[in-house]
């Protein structure tokens, strides 16, 4: 079964990045998504290849957004794919059968073009106002995510969702009785005081139903 906890990485150097997927592995986080968009290719290969090897020493899933063929390259465990980023098959046909592709999706439509295209989780948003984006789809809330698994267990589709997008502790229980898969956040552990007691925290309220 896949983490219930996605860490997204935040940081403006690499440095940065480094130090906060650090932060979160320590704590207890097993699944990173390296996300650095504005930065070189070396610069992003480097980054990637320190990541990967701190997963390794953690056994924590490494998944590289939007770089399918630098996710081949390091060994990573997968890509994660926007909805304008490369299309999920030629994906799969880089990185094989074997590796985890992700999808995002902010509607109905989205989440069933996703099963559709054989991605292996959805990350499915945003929950509430976030300010990691820059261009933020229409909010899903509560209701939203209720609606869109309803609709996918009447018609039998089982995928891993994520709730993604300004989602706080507050929020966890709430969302995991929509009968999602967990969620994927970033800076709420990002800029957390005290990363330890929160991931601690987080996870107690994701597993409790298992």
């Amino acid at each position: 079964m896949y983490s219930r906890l996605q860490y997204i990485s935040q940081g403006n150097t690499s440095e940065e990045q480094l130090q906060n997927i650090r932060k979160a592995l320590e704590n207890g986080c097993n699944w990173i998504q390296l996300r650095f968009k504005n930065s070189s290719q070396i610069e992003l290969y480097a980054l990637a290849a320190s990541v990967k090897e701190l997963c390794d020493v953690h056994n924590a899933v490494f998944i590289i957004n939007d770089n399918a063929a630098l996710a081949k390259e390091i060994n990573a465990d997968g890509v994660h794919l926007g909805l304008t980023d490369m299309k999920i098959e030629e994906a799969r046909a880089i990185l094989g059968e074997d590796k985890i592709i992700g999808g995002t999706a902010n509607t109905i439509q989205n989440v069933l073009q996703r099963i559709n295209e054989n991605c292996d989780y959805i990350g499915l948003g945003p929950f509430q106002y976030t300010e990691t984006k820059e261009k933020l789809s229409p909010i899903l809330g509560l209701q939203g995510y209720h609606s869109i698994t309803e609709i996918l267990k009447t018609h039998g589709f089982d995928i891993p969702i994520y709730a993604i997008g300004g989602i706080t502790l507050a929020n966890i229980d709430d969302l995991m009785e929509t009968g999602i898969q967990g969620i994927a956040v970033s800076g709420l552990i990002t800029h957390s005081e005290n990363s330890s007691v929160l991931i601690n925290q987080l996870n107690e309220k994701l597993y409790v139903t298992i």
